[in-house]
């Protein structure tokens, strides 16, 4: 099977590794910076026991028809990137692998739907800069259809990515999808402040912050009546009692999961996107949220603010300090 993977971030690049790592026929396809840092030294991939660097192709746009192409951009990126292959991806099975639950939606209109594969990335990575990328923890990778049933095919593709990544077959992945954008909630707090995963959820401060967007998302969600479906690692149970819970106990539970979560300094996938210049997927996450709040003629004041926030940061390139935010959240007693 050859498979191209378009976009060479951090997710991007360990997909792209792995399967080149496994035997696959695999091209990369980055930004013009990206490839020429490959194309000159290598893709370096720092694993959590080992750094390697691997000679794989790599190429700015897609250079002829793939079985399989990965889209690995932030969702607010694939209609670009599709655009810019479009004349090789008419006849291709596709497969999402971003945040948030809207990455099909966007795909959709340009394949018929049994073209397309939905999937969650579990793992985490962080891009240090093109050509290297740090592996921080392993994951799943969960894949399936969202607009047809499962097929032959779908399991062909589990069955080859299973030699490189642990991988689950589900049968409703946006009810999982919407249970990641919960997982991924957090991501804008380390946006705000410039901060490690690490060194933001130190302070419990943004820990209470942390635990009061999801208090506030979580209802909003179940009057929406939006059907979630439990992770392997991360149930739906687990959502709803962190935002039942009271806030210092959930906080605990912050302070405890992301100050742990990777030996390696973590930048959470929003706070990825802005230290590159580049506009985040907030819209995609908290703003989801807030849509779905206006939408239903709801108010969701602490996400709608996160979301004004970060797309502050990312206008003026500078980051609120720590004082800053805890006084625009209340935090400061």
């Amino acid at each position: 099977m050859k498979i191209a993977v378009i976009g060479a971030g951090a997710i991007g690049s360990v997909v792209a590794a792995g399967l080149f790592k496994s035997g696959v026929d695999v091209l990369l396809v980055g930004r013009a910076d990206q490839v020429a840092a490959i194309k000159q030294k290598g893709l370096t991939i720092k694993w959590p026991d080992h750094t390697e660097t691997l000679k794989l192709p790599v190429a700015e746009l897609l250079d002829r028809q793939f079985d399989l192409v990965i889209f690995a951009t932030k969702t607010q990126d694939i209609d670009i990137a599709y655009t810019e292959n479009a004349a090789f991806l008419e006849d291709t099975l596709v497969l999402s692998t971003q945040n948030g639950v809207q990455a099909d939606n966007i795909l959709s209109p340009h394949f018929y739907p049994d073209q397309v594969i939905s999937s969650i990335v579990m793992f985490g990575a962080t891009y240090v800069k093109p050509g290297e990328v740090t592996y921080n923890f392993p994951g799943d990778w969960i894949i399936g259809k969202r607009f047809v049933a499962n097929d032959t095919k779908l399991h062909e593709i589990a069955e080859l990515f299973k030699k490189s990544f642990s991988v689950v077959v589900t049968d409703n992945i946006l009810g999982m999808k919407w249970v990641k954008l919960f997982v991924n909630f957090n991501n804008c707090i380390p946006a705000l402040i410039g901060k490690s995963m690490q060194e933001t959820f130190s302070d419990m401060d943004f820990c209470r912050l942390s635990v009061s967007l999801l208090k506030e998302a979580v209802p909003i969600i179940q009057d929406a009546k939006v059907q979630m479906v439990s992770l392997p690692q991360f149930s739906v149970e687990r959502v709803q009692g962190l935002a039942a819970m009271p806030l210092e106990q959930g906080a605990r539970i912050i302070n405890k999961t992301l100050t742990s979560s990777s030996k390696e300094p973590f930048y959470g996938s929003i706070l990825q996107s802005i230290l590159r210049g580049k506009i985040s997927e907030v819209d995609f996450i908290n703003g989801e949220i807030v849509a779905i709040a206006s939408g239903m003629r709801m108010e969701a004041p602490l996400n709608r603010k996160v979301v004004r926030m970060v797309h502050t940061v990312e206008e003026t390139g500078k980051f609120f300090s720590p004082e800053t935010v805890k006084k625009e959240f209340n935090l400061v007693q």
